[in-house]
């Protein structure tokens, strides 16, 4: 067993995406800060509807899937080939952008607190042109569970086995054989958890605070893990919930342009075009 230290940790940024909705980035503010396979990770929060009401209006993209999980408020998705998605609290839409996607999300609400997370999961080349696909999990598919006292987990994609269980959330995706889960620990509560040593792996504190490798990981903070086969953490005194998001890595080359992420700049350029045509979506959207 060996124990994975902190390899970085990289502080939200304040920015803003879509029609203006504000949010807190870490990984993907810029292409140094990525942890293969994945592109980006977003935390949008807020109680005030000006920061959030203009949503993401209708728009493309190709060569990657986005994971919503909604833990407070309602957003709807719509795509070009008329799937309608409702997110609501403890919900995740999971979708595979593929050849292409064209899509909106948008608030269902204008007033109240709207709060969740998108992660961006890079595909490797050979998927990157396959048909789109897009799935709805709803909260009650992933209930919280409790395998040690002072621990709840969610388990949205992957299985892993804790205290001698195996716990598996209803995404069970190939290429990166990602892991996501959301983790709540009770004051002082400490934690072992088993992550692939084939996997990168990052988590990231949004409530309370966490300290891992004899180091404290601040809220609204992602935490890049180095290698090994096990995570230590353990929860400050107000408690701490986070993100555990581990994948296998493609080591493939990353040229990315705004919503496309493919492997060259000519497949870019081909992206570009193909939006301008109107042939990005060609191939159409299946089911997950």
């Amino acid at each position: 067993m060996t124990t994975r230290t902190l390899a970085r940790i990289i502080p939200g940024m304040n920015t803003s995406d879509g029609a203006g909705v504000k949010l807190r980035r870490t990984l993907g503010q810029s292409q140094f800060a990525r942890l293969d396979p994945f592109l980006m990770l977003d935390e949008f929060s807020s109680d005030k509807a000006d920061d959030y009401i203009a949503g993401f209006p209708s728009h493309p993209h190709r060569g990657f899937e986005t994971v919503t999980y909604m833990l407070d408020g309602h957003m709807l998705h719509e795509d070009h080939m008329g799937n309608r998605g409702d997110l609501r609290p403890g919900d995740v839409q999971w979708m595979t952008c593929g050849r292409g996607i064209i899509h909106s999300e948008m608030p269902q609400q204008k007033e109240g607190r709207m709060r969740g997370f998108q992660l961006w999961l890079n595909l490797p080349a050979k998927d990157k042109m396959k048909p789109a696909a897009y799935r709805d999990v709803p909260a009650a598919s992933m209930p919280w569970q409790e395998p040690l006292p002072g621990v709840r987990i969610k388990m949205i994609a992957g299985t892993l086995e804790i205290a001698n269980h195996k716990y598996s959330g209803p995404i069970q995706a190939g290429g990166t054989e990602p892991v996501y889960m959301d983790v709540e620990l009770a004051a002082s509560q400490s934690l072992s958890l088993p992550v692939a040593s084939s996997h990168n792996a990052f988590i990231y504190v949004f409530e309370g605070t966490l300290q891992s490798d004899g180091k404290d990981i601040p809220t609204h903070a992602a935490a890049l893990l180095g290698s090994g086969d096990t995570l230590e953490v353990t929860a400050g005194a107000q408690g701490g919930r986070f993100l555990l998001i581990a994948g296998r890595p493609l080591n493939e080359p990353v040229a990315q342009y705004g919503p496309f992420v493919m492997n060259t700049a000519a497949e870019i350029d081909q992206a570009l075009r193909d939006y301008r045509d109107g042939t990005l979506t060609s191939g159409g959207v299946q089911a997950l």
